[in-house]
């Protein structure tokens, strides 16, 4: 941004320890700075924004109260780090953010000493504070370790896992359960309901805190006490949850306030020993359009802060995702068996119609991968044909029940498999870099990969028809434009599409590299493929192309190990033929954040990429062509 001089409190706070140089009496200052910065920036590039927000006054209360970066602070989810990256010297960066060579979305180690742990998916952070509490407790560090989970990934079953590791470790550890009842959607499950009773017994809570503080532990009073909390909170708390875990727990507060939350921070940072503070927030809080409209300010793009989000008009092209939603509302009229299954991404993934449509069928898990498609499994025992509505980054969190759950038992089990490939923006933590790679080697696992809108149709209802495990993958964002037939047609398994017969070269496309590939392919004469199934391979095409032509080129948005072009090679090994081939794909290597067109550009999958790596590897096709024109 141009001036910081809106912002003077904030223009001189380069580090937390120009922060905690301040007096209490000025935090409320710098947190209303804060917030008014983070509206604008964010304003003017996009970005997560509602949980950023949230999140103001804890922020500074945590870097004021803790000797950051020498106090370990773990974030988790990361969305809810632009204020922590604006107080620990990226304040001039944070408009970057999201962008090539800008700051990342989420926390990385290499960008910051502030940031501990590198996320990017959730409820991480109690596992790598616990693994840090313990590592620096045996070398006798007695630094301060403090894991902030909140926006929903209070929600999955690894954080229970830590706090169940957690309470029965001797360890110094402070858990911050922001708890603002949202994650992307509104927060689902029997955790969710516990935690609002919380919230409803705030006047006993905060009783009972007064009394532990006034009646001394080892009296007789004291003693009679405890034994009353203990059948008091049985009854009315659902904290005794933690507590049974083995963390003290502290709260519900207003994490809004900011003496209460600097004088509660003061206090549990010198308890012994696992502790969970509990931590009212709201999401958006500051900027009545987000308050309101949570959902939908959870991220934007670039927009007027004085008059939000406004929706564009006209008619845009639907996306991979609109497609997949609208697909999903017609097979569940053409067929009762069906059920909607997502951990926490109903928005993302494109079930909100359906939600709305066919309620008794639509189940959001929350952000429980695994339990998610285990759920699908069992189900499908049952006779009921599930779909598992997931994003390529976080089907990897549940690959030990796709194959151990699913596949292994031929459940008919559909997953439906979005932002694959390129991602962009969200960078390496949300790339759906390796899906074809880990699926295709999975026994009675059906993998197709959609060149256009209406392809990416006809696979969805292939896969749901095919009576085991079946993945359909497609990208993020819009195809090519092909308009989308109403018919719920299935193509045939295991057969790919010649579209151009040439001589010479052959390049054989998998998903959304089709569109440049068939430039190519006019440019050189070459004969291209559409292949559409990754697993089975057209076996009989592959082989066919081989005998009649001198070279094959894969396309791919997949990692080239182990990804589809590897089952072409391998294809051609078992009939024993030798011929020059060359895959094109992503690189062994993290993708970096960026716009998609970018990222697809540094991995050399858009159009003069192809070209380049062709003409590199195969000079006299590009040299006859010339000829020829």
């Amino acid at each position: 941004m141009d001036t910081l001089s809106r912002y003077p409190r904030l223009a001189h706070i380069d580090s937390p320890a120009d922060l905690r140089r301040l007096s209490d009496e000025e935090l409320p200052q710098v947190a209303e700075e804060l917030r008014g910065y983070l509206i604008e920036s964010v304003a003017s590039s996009g970005g997560h924004f509602g949980a950023g927000l949230g999140v103001v006054e804890l922020t500074v209360a945590l870097h004021y109260v803790f000797d950051t970066p020498h106090d370990r602070l773990v974030w988790d989810v990361g969305h809810q780090c632009y204020p922590h990256k604006i107080l620990t010297g990226r304040r001039d960066r944070i408009t970057t953010i999201k962008q090539k060579d800008g700051l990342a979305p989420f926390p990385r180690r290499e960008e910051s000493e502030y940031d501990t742990f590198g996320v990017g998916h959730s409820s991480t952070s109690i596992s790598a504070a616990l693994g840090m509490a313990i590592a620096n407790q045996r070398r006798g560090d007695r630094r301060k370790i403090v894991a902030v989970i909140g926006d929903g990934a209070m929600t999955a079953g690894m954080a229970y896992e830590a706090m169940n590791h957690g309470g029965d470790v001797d360890a110094d550890l402070l858990v911050i359960l922001n708890d603002n009842g949202m994650s992307i959607s509104e927060n689902v499950g029997g955790l969710t309901k516990m935690l609002a009773r919380l919230l409803t017994n705030r006047t006993l809570n905060s009783w009972r805190e007064c009394a532990k503080r006034a009646i001394p532990k080892q009296s007789l009073m004291g003693r009679f006490f405890k034994r009353w909390e203990e059948h008091a909170k049985g009854m009315f708390m659902p904290s005794t949850l933690f507590e049974e875990l083995g963390f003290h727990y502290t709260g519900p507060i207003d994490g809004h306030d900011l003496p209460q939350l600097l004088a509660s921070l003061r206090t549990v940072k010198q308890l012994p020993g696992p502790q969970l503070l509990h931590v009212i927030t709201t999401k958006g809080k500051g900027y009545p359009p987000a308050e309101r409209a949570q959902i939908e300010y959870h991220a934007v793009g670039p927009f007027d802060p004085q008059a939000g989000v406004v929706k564009k008009p006209g008619t845009a092209r639907p996306t991979y995702t609109d497609v997949f939603g609208d697909w999903l509302c017609d097979m569940a009229a053409a067929d009762p068996r069906l059920f909607g299954i997502t951990p926490a991404m109903r928005e993302g993934s494109g079930l909100v119609r359906f939600s709305r449509e066919y309620p008794e069928r639509y189940f959001d898990v929350a952000i429980a991968e695994q339990h998610a498609v285990t759920l699908a499994a069992g189900m499908a025992c049952e006779g009921a044909k599930p779909v598992v509505a997931i994003y390529s980054t976080f089907l990897q969190r549940a690959y030990d029940q796709a194959i151990h759950d699913v596949a292994l038992q031929n459940l008919d089990v559909t997953f439906a498999v979005d932002r694959a490939g390129v991602v962009g923006p969200d960078g390496a933590t949300h790339a759906g870099s390796f899906d074809l790679s880990f699926l295709r080697c999975l026994p009675n696992m059906v993998v197709m990969a959609p060149a256009d809108e209406n392809e990416c149709r006809m696979m969805l209802t292939t896969a749901f028809a095919y009576p085991g495990p079946a993945a359909v993958r497609y990208p993020r964002g819009t195809g090519p434009g092909v308009a989308v037939a109403k018919a719920l047609d299935t193509l045939p398994i295991g057969k790919a599409e010649l579209r151009r017969r040439g001589r010479g070269l052959a390049l054989l496309s998998f998903g959304a590299m089709l569109a440049p590939a068939a430039e190519i392919a006019a440019e050189l004469g070459a004969t291209l493929v559409n292949m559409r199934f990754v697993k089975p391979l057209d076996e009989a095409l592959i082989l066919d192309i081989a005998r009649t032509h001198e070279a094959l080129v894969t396309l791919e948005d997949n990692v080239i190990a182990g990804g589809a072009g590897s089952g072409v090679a391998e294809c051609l090994a078992a009939h024993g033929i030798v011929m020059p081939i060359l895959h094109l794909g992503l690189p062994d290597a993290y993708l970096e954040h960026g716009s998609r067109e970018e990222v697809l550009s540094l991995a050399g999958l858009d159009l003069p990429g192809i070209r380049r790596a062709i003409q590199a590897r195969f000079p006299a096709y590009f040299a006859a062509a010339a000829h020829l024109g």
